[in-house]
C-alpha cells in the first residue's frame, strides 16, 4: 500500500491551524454542545547490529568534521518541507555536508538543512538542544519554529536545534509522486473489501513504488535511522558540543535511542517523549497502535457524551464507535461532498478523525467535523483534518512526508507481508479496534516490493555506560502506546532509562501544558536534575 495509508507519529503534522480558519469561515462556534490518520504499520527506526561507535572518532574526514554552517536567515519553507510561513528573525538555517553513504565516508554527500534559535539566557549557555519531531518524515526546520513557544523556557540556556532528516524536506528529499497522483492514489480504497479492490490497491502500490525508485532511487538505500542517528553524531561535532543533548518525540525517541546505542559516551541530556516501542516488529507495532487509537476514541467518545445530547456519537460512549463504524461503511461507497469540490472518502474520514485523537485540544474539532459529516451530509472539517496529517496545504501542493515516512521505513524494517499474511490478522485487528484495526492491518502492506532491503527486525537501543535519558510515557497516547516507554527503558539497560509518566490524553506529554511534568523535564534539562524512577504527573 503507498506509504500514505500509513499513521505518522508525529506531533508536528498534526495541527489544527487550517481546521480552526474552516470553522470560523463555516460559521461553526462549537455551540452545539461542545466546549472545547490513515492508520498505519509501526513507524519503525534500524539499529546497527555492530558494537557501539568507538570513542576515538567518527570516522569521518575533517573536511566534514571541521565544517563551519553558514547560519544565514531562513528562507520560506517549501512545499516538500510542508505548510507555514517563514520563521521570523530570530531563526538562522545552514547546511550541513554529511555522507551519502556512512561505509564509504570519503566518497560522495548530501546536504542536510539545520535550523536554530541561539540561547536568550540569562542563564549559562550549556549549549545545543536538537530535536526531532517524530515521523519518521516530519521537517523538523518547518517544525520548530511553530512549537518554539513549549520550549522558550529551555531557550535560557539551549541553542534551539533541529533538521529536516536524510530523505525528508530540504534533506535530499524522497519524492514518489507529484500532487495529482497523490490524490488519485489516495481515491483508492485503503481496506478491500473483494478480490477486485485487493488488486486496484496492490497495482497503485506498485505504480507508487515505482515512482520513487524513479525519482529517488539513488537515496533510498540510504535513509536509514543508523545513519540519521550518525548525522546527528555530526552536528554534535559541527555544533562544537561534547556531549549530545537531545529532545526526540514519537519516532525521534527510536533515533535517539538508536544514537545513545551507537554513541553511549557521547549522550549528555536526552528526552524521549512518546515513546515508540523498540521490541516490536511492524505487524505488533501496528496491532499496539489498533488499540491505542481505539482507547484514545474510547475517551474521546466518553468526553462526548458527558457534553450533552449535541454529541453526534450519541450519549452512549459504547455505542459510539458502531455509529462510527456504521458512517465509515457507508462512506465506503457514498462519499460526502465538500466545498472544495473534493469527495471525503472512507480512508480520508478515517484520517481525519486519527488526527484530531493526537491532541485533546482538537476534540472540539472532532465534534464538529463529525456533526457536519454525520448530520450534515458534508465532508469539510474531516478533509481539512485528513490533509493536517498528510502534509496537504490549501493550494493543493503536499510535503514530502508519506514519502519519506515509507523510505525511512522500508529501509529499516525486514519484514515484507503478503496479501496472506494481512487476512489472517484482519480478525484479530478488527477486534481491537472496529473503527482503526482494518485499515491498520491493510497498512502491513506499505514495504512489500520496495526497491530497497530492510535492514532489522527491531532496532537496538541497548546503551550501556550512557547517562540518564528520561523517558516519557502518557497513559493515553493513541499513536505510540504507553507500554513502549517501559519497554524502552529495559532496552536501553539498566541505570540509563528513567521512565516518568502522564496520566494524560493526546500524543506527548512536555506539550500537554501539565505543569509537573514541564517542571521535572525543564529541571532535568536545564539543571541535571534526574527525577526518581516512577515518577508520575497528572
Amino acid at each position: 500500500m503507498p506509504s500514505s495509508s500509513r499513521t505518522i507519529r508525529t506531533r508536528a503534522l498534526v495541527s489544527m491551524t487550517a481546521v480552526a480558519a474552516l470553522v470560523a469561515v463555516a460559521g461553526c462556534d462549537g455551540d452545539g454542545g461542545s466546549e472545547q490518520g490513515k492508520a498505519s504499520s509501526k513507524p519503525s527506526a534500524s539499529a546497527s547490529t555492530s558494537s557501539p561507535a568507538s570513542p576515538s572518532g567518527s570516522g569521518l574526514p575533517g573536511s566534514l568534521t571541521g565544517q563551519k554552517l553558514d547560519w544565514s536567515s531562513c528562507p520560506a519553507p517549501t512545499a516538500k518541507q510542508g505548510t507555514g510561513e517563514k520563521p521570523g528573525s530570530e531563526w538562522e538555517c545552514a547546511t550541513l555536508k554529511a555522507p551519502l553513504d556512512y561505509a564509504k565516508p570519503k566518497g560522495e554527500t548530501i546536504d542536510l538543512a539545520m535550523i536554530r534559535a541561539k540561547a536568550t539566557g540569562p542563564g549559562k549557555r550549556i549549549g545545543s538542544l536538537l530535536f526531532n519531531f517524530g515521523g519518521p518524515g516530519g521537517s523538523g526546520v518547518s517544525s520548530l519554529p511553530g512549537f518554539a513557544g513549549d520550549y522558550e523556557k529551555l531557550r535560557t540556556r539551549y541553542d534551539l536545534v533541529s533538521f529536516d532528516p536524510r530523505g525528508v524536506g530540504e534533506s535530499a528529499g524522497v519524492t514518489c509522486q507529484s500532487d495529482a497522483e497523490i490524490d488519485a492514489s489516495d481515491a483508492v480504497d485503503g481496506t478491500p473489501d473483494d478480490d477486485a479492490e485487493v488488486k486496484a490497491a496492490l497495482a497503485d502500490a506498485k505504480k507508487y513504488i515505482k515512482g520513487c525508485e524513479k525519482r529517488s532511487g539513488k537515496v533510498l538505500p540510504h535513509v536509514d535511522t543508523v545513519s540519521a542517528a550518525r548525522d546527528m553524531d555530526l552536528m554534535r561535532q559541527v555544533l562544537g558540543d561534547d556531549k549530545l543533548s537531545y529532545f526526540g518525540i514519537s519516532y525521534g525517541t527510536e533515533l535517539g535511542g538508536v544514537y545513545a546505542h551507537l554513541f553511549p559516551d557521547r549522550v549528555g541530556r536526552a528526552v524521549l517523549d512518546a515513546v515508540v516501542d523498540p521490541t516490536e516488529d511492524p505487524e505488533q507495532g501496528s496491532y499496539g497502535q489498533a488499540k491505542g487509537f481505539q482507547l484514545a476514541l474510547d475517551n474521546y467518545l466518553k468526553d462526548c457524551a458527558e457534553k450533552g445530547t449535541a454529541c453526534p456519537t450519541g450519549g452512549d460512549p459504547a455505542a459510539g464507535t458502531d455509529r462510527i463504524a456504521a458512517f465509515l461503511k457507508q462512506l465506503d461507497t457514498k462519499p460526502l461532498p465538500t466545498e472544495s469540490g473534493r469527495k471525503l472518502t472512507q480512508d480520508g474520514a478515517l484520517s481525519g478523525i486519527a488526527a484530531a485523537l493526537y491532541d485533546k485540544e482538537s476534540w472540539k474539532y472532532l465534534t464538529l467535523g463529525l456533526q457536519e459529516a454525520m448530520r450534515l451530509g458534508k465532508g469539510n472539517l474531516l478533509l481539512a483534518m485528513a490533509d493536517s496529517m498528510s502534509g496537504r496545504d490549501e493550494n493543493g501542493h503536499y510535503s514530502n512526508i508519506n514519502a519519506a515516512n515509507a523510505a525511512i521505513n522500508c529501509v529499516d524494517d525486514r519484514q515484507r507481508y503478503t496479501v496472506a499474511d494481512v487476512k489472517a490478522q484482519l480478525p484479530r485487528f478488527r477486534k481491537a479496534s472496529p473503527v482503526f484495526g482494518e485499515y491498520l492491518a491493510w497498512g502491513l502492506l506499505a514495504c512489500t516490493g520496495w526497491p530497497a532491503d530492510g535492514t532489522t527486525d527491531t532496532p537496538d537501543v541497548s546503551a550501556e555506560g550512557s547517562a540518564p535519558i528520561l523517558v516519557v510515557g502518557n497513559t493515553g497516547d493513541p499513536a505510540t502506546p504507553y507500554e513502549g516507554a517501559r519497554k524502552m527503558v529495559q532496552e536501553l539497560g539498566e541505570g540509563v532509562g528513567v521512565e516518568v509518566t502522564y496520566k494524560g490524553q493526546g500524543h506527548g506529554a512536555y506539550n500537554s501544558g501539565n505543569t509537573c511534568m514541564t517542571r521535572t523535564v525543564n529541571a532535568y534539562l536545564l539543571d541535571g536534575k534526574v527525577p526518581a524512577a516512577g515518577t508520575t504527573c497528572g
